[in-house]
This record gives C-alpha cells, sequence and structure tokens, in this order.
C-alpha cells in the first residue's frame, strides 16, 4: 500500500489556494525495478492569514488577521503546481506557487486608496529515504524556497502610486514520515524550517493528512497546514502566518 500521498508547498498571505501537488510514492513493484514513481493532487487549502507588513522606511505597520472568508473575498487569482519524484531512496521535490489578492477602502483623511499583493515561490529540494519500514517510511531533504512579492498602493487624490517588490531566497531542510494506519489508511506528517537570515530571518511550515486509497491510483486526502514567513530588509518587514484545513484528491502514475 502506498502511504505518499500528499506533499505540502509553500504559499503566500492571500493564499486560498485550488492548486495541483505532486508527491512521493509508489507501489512496491515500482520501488523494486527502481523506476521514477509519480503523483499528482489538487488540493483546496481553506486558510487563514495573520501577521503584520511593514512595506518601507517609514510606512506604519499594517496588522492584518483575515479569516477565510475574508481571504477568499480579497483573492483575484491562485495557483499551485508542485512536484515531487522518487526512485528506490533519493527524492526530488519541486512547488510552484503564484498568488494575487487587491483590496479597495479609506485612508486618513478618507481618501480612496486601493492595494495590491502579488507573490510568487518556488521550493526546491533534493533528499534521501532514511527508513523504510512496512508501517513506516522516513525521507530528509534539503533545499531552497525562492520567494517574489509585489505590492502596490493607489491613492489617486493625494497623487501616490507606489509598487514596492522583494526577491529572496531561503534555504530549508525538511523531514517526511509517511505512517501506515490501516488498510487502506495512512498519515503523513511533514515539517521544514528554514531561513536563517540568509534570506529571511525564518520560515516554517506543518502539514498534517489522512489519506484513504480509493483505488491503485487515486486517493483522498484530509488535513491541516500551516505556513509562516518573517522577511525583514532596511525597512520592509513582512511577518505572516497562514494556517487552516485542506482537502486534496491524488492521481498516481
Amino acid at each position: 500500500m502506498n502511504r505518499d500521498t500528499f506533499q505540502p508547498g509553500p504559499a503566500s498571505r492571500a493564499a486560498v489556494a485550488a492548486g495541483l501537488a505532486l508527491m512521493a510514492g509508489g507501489p512496491a513493484a515500482a520501488q523494486d525495478s527502481g523506476d521514477w514513481v509519480w503523483q499528482v493532487t489538487p488540493y483546496v487549502w481553506a486558510t487563514s492569514v495573520s501577521g503584520d507588513i511593514t512595506p518601507f522606511t517609514g510606512a506604519p505597520a499594517l496588522s492584518f488577521d483575515s479569516s477565510f472568508s475574508e481571504v477568499l473575498e480579497d483573492l483575484d487569482a491562485a495557483f499551485f503546481l508542485s512536484g515531487y519524484a522518487r526512485r528506490d531512496r533519493f527524492v526530488l521535490l519541486g512547488d510552484l506557487s503564484y498568488s494575487k489578492s487587491s483590496r479597495d477602502g479609506l485612508v486618513p483623511p478618507g481618501a480612496p486608496a486601493s492595494g495590491e499583493l502579488e507573490q510568487i515561490s518556488l521550493t526546491l529540494a533534493a533528499g534521501h529515504r532514511v527508513i523504510e519500514e512496512p508501517r513506516v517510511a522516513v525521507d530528509v531533504l534539503g533545499g531552497v524556497r525562492l520567494w517574489r512579492i509585489k505590492g502596490k498602493v493607489d491613492v489617486p487624490l493625494a497623487g501616490v502610486s507606489v509598487s514596492p517588490s522583494k526577491s529572496f531566497t531561503d534555504p530549508i531542510l525538511a523531514v517526511r514520515a509517511n505512517l501506515s494506519l490501516a488498510p487502506g489508511w495512512s498519515a503523513i506528517l511533514y515539517g521544514d524550517f528554514g531561513g536563517l537570515g540568509i534570506g529571511s530571518d525564518q520560515t516554517s511550515q506543518v502539514l498534517a493528512t489522512v489519506n484513504y486509497q480509493v483505488s491503485d491510483r487515486v486517493f483522498l486526502s484530509a488535513g491541516y497546514r500551516t505556513l509562516s514567513v518573517d522577511f525583514s530588509e532596511g525597512g520592509t518587514r513582512i511577518d505572516a502566518t497562514m494556517k487552516g484545513p485542506l482537502l486534496g484528491a491524488t492521481w498516481r502514475f
């Protein structure tokens, strides 16, 4: 029975996502023959967002604590595409994330304003399956997470239009455990940590899912995911946490 049915990837502060993820794993026959194995998983992440953003030097910190419904209202687009391949004990991971959100409102003393936030992130990692037992498998991976975050603020009456953007790269270390619970049922526990002042000050991610095998090639997954990033450079500060439940359906090939 394959237990590798869900693998996280990075998200944005507006990350309510309908995306794609490729997860590692495959039938025992494919592992024995040394073939590469692949999976693809469309999923929805019902996330809430909280944190603080200071866009540039001298600007006030913008605090936010948005529920899933508020994030969904502001979201313009979201797309996630991740890839995972495994051959014997060697594993590769790639994850591309994109989202864009916008909001209209007022700034003191009541002038209309509009804002946009767009993010692209790419995670690349390679690793090794360090434990392979009938009921548990553990992978250890290392890699990088590249971010590009772009904002835009327009205040027409004040003649203000700014579009700050930041790009940075975080090293990450990750561990993933695959557990067999019962015939047809499995669980995945995933965590990564990085940044270390090289790109952001800190980034981390935790995911837990329970998975049901519908057929030889189809799995259903439900779980919970949290992703955070704390970045500061010059006068710019981004400290955000995204968290919420997720649902997915996996196709293996």
